[in-house]
């Protein structure tokens, strides 16, 4: 699950091209982290939980701890909205060798770290411990923060501090393994909040009804000619659609997102409306 799934391969050796592998595998889009960014927090969450079952699948793989020494973007790809490592050249399950503390030095451009050498002549757990601070380095200090709901704000920052000072939190991958094994309390805890009911306007409901034009893009959407955004009821959307002041009217889609918000299409009137079994259309009343 967290590495490119291989479909099959083949070995040729002939004068031209001697001792050849060629691999064919699933297909990935490459990781461009300003495209990242742009995207909806629970987008860029889920891939941080994709990677969360990365490192740990790293510390436990049947080999032993592995680290990757090439740990940056370039090395991952997205399948499905999950991040997977595509290139294995640069792994490793050596630990390093040491006869005191002073040999397991870890360097990194902002921040050194200097690990226990264990009684075997072994650096404890050092290639678990640069996976965890690459990860933090390149993307959970991004991607995690940015944008997240206001009730989630503090668990995230304990996370990327936890990974990103490990080396003072000896248990930091139980901090943030949390993430991935107890993903919706968290996240409910933000998502299932209801809003309450704007006093600014009514709304008047329009079953089995959709608004095919009257499109306004907003940031960060779903869709990237006019406004789609997850809601968790219709509460949520009426305060949404109260903040933007082009908007006019919504509609909400039977579609939902990966943790169960619903999509909701915000418009910027309600001139055009036409038949849609699978939609309700809600009209700001103006006086």
């Amino acid at each position: 699950l967290c590495c490119f799934q291989l479909y099959g391969y083949c070995y040729q050796d002939s004068n031209d091209i001697p001792d050849t592998l060629t691999t064919i595998t699933e297909l990935g889009s490459p990781l461009e982290m300003i495209q990242l960014l742009q995207t909806s927090w629970e987008d860029r969450f889920r891939i941080c939980l994709s990677l969360v079952r990365l490192l740990h699948y790293l510390a436990h793989s049947p080999l032993g701890s592995v680290t990757l020494l090439d740990f940056r973007p370039r090395q991952f790809v997205i399948v499905d909205g999950e991040l997977k490592v595509t290139d294995l050249d640069d792994a490793s399950i050596e630990e390093s060798s040491c006869t005191s503390n002073s040999d397991c030095f870890m360097e990194f451009p902002a921040r050194n770290f200097t690990l226990p050498c264990s009684v075997e002549g072994r650096c404890q757990s050092m290639n678990e411990k640069r996976n965890l601070y690459n990860a933090y380095r390149f993307f959970f200090t991004y991607l995690l923060p940015h944008s997240a709901p206001s009730s989630l704000r503090p668990l995230l920052d304990k996370i990327v501090n936890a990974t990103g000072n490990h080396n003072k939190h000896g248990n930091a991958k139980y901090e943030y393994l949390a993430l991935e094994l107890n993903p919706s309390p968290s996240v409910n805890s933000e998502f299932t909040q209801k809003c309450v009911k704007s006093a600014n306007a009514q709304y008047r409901r329009v079953p089995e009804a959709f608004i095919p034009d009257e499109n306004y893009r907003c940031w960060p959407s779903y869709h990237h000619k006019g406004c789609l955004l997850s809601v968790f009821d219709v509460n949520e959307a009426i305060e949404i659609c109260d903040s933007y002041s082009q908007c006019k009217a919504f509609v909400l889609t039977n579609q939902t997102t990966w943790t169960g918000r619903q999509l909701v299409f915000f418009k910027m009137a309600s001139n055009h409306i036409v038949p849609d079994p699978d939609k309700i259309t809600y009209v700001k009343v103006t006086d």
